[in-house]
């Protein structure tokens, strides 16, 4: 309550900075603790043979590495915006979720073949016990990972890292599943392991829908349509505001951004539209979550005769100058 703030362009790159920074630190730490996890099982695979398990440090060295092109993602958001990339490098994180996309796809591939090929030569799978605690390692690793990605890309906005920590998430399970080949195979079922390498390929083409469902509605601007109800609420009780028109929002990286407009008495001055706008902008930032800057668009709600876009109207196609239905304010 004591300490001042603003919302001109300096807050805001300094707020946008600092989820760069934890997202960074996130990467970090995570990216250490995968790989630590993936070297762990990668020793008990030289000496078991389980192609179950080998398949699970396959997903998690894959999980490990989505970190590099994430981590890159989050170091080019932190740039300024130029005259050729006006908004900033925000989208490096679709891009980073394409690539992380990618490397799920390749870890599949990898796990699936490995698993066909034991089926057609099988091999025996030894010391069935250290198979057992590595798979709990795995599962232990990645749920710690999953918890730890998926709170900060809530919190910061990114929806690549939420993917990549649901993805960490599911490879906890998957880890839990060599518990099983192992088990199998200590009952006389050796073929169990190389059945739960199929397992774990199919989770892994699982998780290879979700996280592309995520990052293709990234890339499409897609929002929660309950940021676009609360947005028009939040317009239509700023004093002033007669009417809500258009509300379009999207992400840049894991800030928001808006385009709004709103219909003001045709007898305000100039000055007061402009005061009427300023405030829904600043009602915006505080209200809405992630939300980083608005451009607010003022239209007068008169003379009854006049038609004040009437230069423009050859070049709108039907329905896109409104997304969303008009909103009366309370009373």
């Amino acid at each position: 309550m004591l300490t001042p703030h603003g919302h001109d362009s300096a807050d805001k790159t300094d707020a946008a900075l600092e989820s760069s920074s934890r997202g960074m630190r996130v990467l970090g730490l995570s990216f250490a603790v995968l790989i630590l996890t993936a070297v762990a099982q990668a020793v008990v695979f030289t000496f078991s043979g389980s192609v179950a398990l080998l398949g699970d440090t396959l997903h998690n060295v894959a999980d490990a590495l989505t970190a590099v092109p994430l981590a890159i993602a989050f170091w080019l958001g932190r740039r300024m915006a130029t005259r050729r990339f006006t908004y900033g490098y925000g989208k490096a994180e679709d891009l980073a979720g394409l690539v992380i996309v990618g490397v799920i796809a390749v870890s599949a591939v990898l796990a699936g073949y490995q698993a066909v090929q034991r089926l057609i030569h099988p091999e025996e799978v030894h010391a069935l016990g250290w198979v057992a605690v590595a798979g709990l390692v795995g599962f232990l690793g990645n749920e710690w990972v999953a918890r730890y990605r998926i709170k900060a890309g809530r919190e910061i906005g990114s929806a690549a890292l939420v993917a990549d920590g649901l993805h960490a998430r599911t490879d906890g399970f998957t880890s839990l599943a060599v518990l099983l080949g192992a088990g199998g195979a200590a009952l006389g079922f050796p073929v169990a392991d190389p059945i739960v390498g199929l397992v774990i390929t199919v989770a892994i083409c699982l998780v290879l829908r979700d996280t592309a469902r995520e990052i293709y509605r990234r890339l499409m601007d897609a929002v929660d349509p309950a940021l676009m109800d609360q947005a028009e609420e939040v317009l239509a009780a700023t004093p002033g505001v007669r009417r809500v028109g258009s509300v379009r929002m999207r992400w840049t990286g894991h800030v928001l951004r808006a385009e709004v407009d709103i219909v003001v008495d045709h007898r305000m001055s100039l000055i007061e539209a402009h005061g009427v706008a300023v405030e829904a902008e600043h009602r915006l930032i505080h209200e809405v979550p992630r939300l980083r800057a608005a451009t607010v668009h003022a239209d007068p709600d008169g003379p009854s005769d006049a038609d004040h876009h009437a230069p423009l109207s050859d070049h709108r196609t039907p329905g896109a100058a409104r997304i969303s239905g008009a909103v009366r304010p309370p009373g």
